[in-house]
């Protein structure tokens, strides 16, 4: 069947401004809007420009705004857009670069800031540091985030203060405050306690919305809030 992509378009030696570029193409019926973008790109317009890699909703490098709504492109099925176009954007909130693809840094800089690693100083065991069940549990489904960057890319308070540390992070965050096995938990509740880390979060929802692999990053950061305040207040 055809149907209509409507693709942003960015050329940074050439544009101020980006344009949107129409392409009608045959789409098959088990198609992704990746596999759509790839056959724009193989056989009508080479220069467009996005990125990918595993197309199995893995790596998070394909992720983007269609219709309005932040996805990962290798997920998404073009038969599953019941609209007649599909309007294809780069992520919001970040220094677009061209095309479809956004500059990462300030998002992987937020990552950098919250220590997103196991601090222990003790002597390594012989084998792993041993941890429950239950206390797995407890931090089992931040572990799941593939840093697509499409949570922190939807909300609004990272639009409007690029300083957010934003949902990403503050995930991040969670995964290793609440880790049994890690000793750092101090040091990131001073970096995220303060009007740039969780207290710029206002629990809009647009970022449980926009993970891919359903993540309630909402409740990690109220887990996160009332931490701080007990620990701390």
């Amino acid at each position: 069947m055809e149907r209509t992509f409507k693709i942003f378009r960015f050329d940074p030696d050439k544009d101020k401004r980006g344009h949107y570029q129409t392409f009608r193409i045959d789409v098959q019926p088990a198609w992704t809007v990746l596999d759509a973008l790839n056959e724009i790109k193989w056989f009508h317009d080479g220069t467009l420009t996005y990125r990918r890699s595993c197309r199995h909703g893995i790596c998070g490098s394909c992720a983007m705004k269609i219709n309005g709504m932040n996805v990962l492109s290798c997920e998404l099925q073009v038969s599953a857009i019941t609209r007649k176009e599909i309007v294809v954007d780069p992520l919001g909130g970040l220094p677009l670069l061209r095309d479809l693809v956004v500059d990462m840094e300030p998002f992987y800089k937020a990552l950098y800031d919250v220590k997103p690693y196991l601090i222990n100083d003790n002597p390594p065991p012989d084998k792993e540091r041993p941890q429950s069940p239950d206390d797995y549990h407890k931090i089992m489904e931040a572990t799941f985030c593939i840093l697509c960057s499409a949570c922190t890319t939807s909300c609004p308070s990272f639009w409007a203060d690029k300083s957010y540390l934003g949902p990403a992070a503050l995930l991040k965050a969670y995964r290793f405050i609440f880790d049994t096995r890690d000793e750092g938990a101090a040091d990131r509740m001073d970096m995220i306690n303060n009007k740039q880390g969780l207290w710029r979060c206002h629990t809009i929802f647009n970022c449980m919305d926009a993970c891919p692999k359903d993540i309630n990053i909402t409740d990690a950061i109220s887990k996160l809030k009332s931490k701080v305040v007990l620990e701390k207040y």
